[in-house]
């Protein structure tokens, strides 16, 4: 009979663990998306962004990205405008990193100059869009700590919302709360708040579709400033995989080849 009561005990003990704290669920829910979201190697795509002013008034700019995935470190991305006549040649490579400040560099072809953009800079815009240049760097897991705030639908997708803070000292923001889809596991809305803790952007991507029956990626994204009333749509064209980038294709010297 005693064996018996230490078997029922220990087929017990599970049942009697700690529960999963918010900090601790929302780590496992981000660290399932950047799983599911591993292996595509490499992409290119094309992106018209639509940039308008608190009157509606519109301009448009054209642009071309590639972005390489990097073992056991952030991916690397270039971005190169074709249009308008004025912004065309401008180029922007980016390299996340998990733990340390990303390398960013820019492409002013009236200047024929490649500057670096400053670690203390990345809250600034990218080119005068509302996209800051930190909202441009892949998503590592490291770069952020996590809490589970609860379950909610958003644009009739049940998803998991979670505060993201980041690591990064010199973040523009304090704070990101995610609206992370429970079938894609990826981020249908941001709300992104300020070093003042006020409600600064809200990010919603939509017009989602499934490549290679796996990566799951938007047709649409806006970026909404509530503080001046400005926005940044971006319509996303023609993903492509696995096209055979490498390293070289994304060295400094890139910036100024690219036409």
């Amino acid at each position: 009979m005693r064996h018996l009561t230490t078997a029922l005990l220990i087929a017990l003990l599970p049942l009697s663990a700690p529960a999963e704290t918010p900090e601790e669920k929302g780590l496992a829910i981000i660290e399932e998306a950047d799983q599911r979201d591993t292996g595509w190697v490499d992409a290119t795509a094309e992106m018209k962004m639509i940039l308008r002013n608190q009157q509606g008034e519109e301009s448009e700019r054209e642009l071309r990205i590639s972005s390489l995935e990097v073992e056991n470190d952030g991916d690397k991305s270039l971005s190169v405008f074709d249009a308008p006549k004025d912004i065309k040649g401008t180029a922007f490579l980016s390299y996340t990193h998990a733990l340390t400040p990303d390398d960013q560099w820019l492409y002013l072809p009236a200047l024929k100059r490649v500057k670096r953009i400053a670690s203390a800079n990345k809250s600034g815009p990218f080119v005068g869009s509302e996209f800051a240049y930190e909202d441009l760097t892949s998503q590592e897991v490291e770069k952020y700590t996590y809490k589970y705030l609860r379950d909610e639908a958003v644009d009739g997708r049940d998803s998991f919302v979670i505060e993201a803070y980041p690591v990064y000292e010199n973040s523009g923001y304090t704070r990101q709360v995610v609206w992370l889809d429970k079938e894609m596991y990826q981020p249908v809305k941001i709300d992104y708040y300020d070093r003042k803790n006020a409600l600064l952007k809200t990010l919603e991507a939509s017009e989602w579709q499934q490549y290679l029956d796996r990566y799951w990626r938007p047709g649409r994204m806006n970026m909404v400033n509530h503080q001046t009333g400005k926005s940044t749509e971006l319509k996303w064209f023609d993903y492509q995989f696995k096209t055979g980038l490498s390293d070289r294709d994304f060295d400094r010297d890139t910036l100024k080849r690219t036409r």
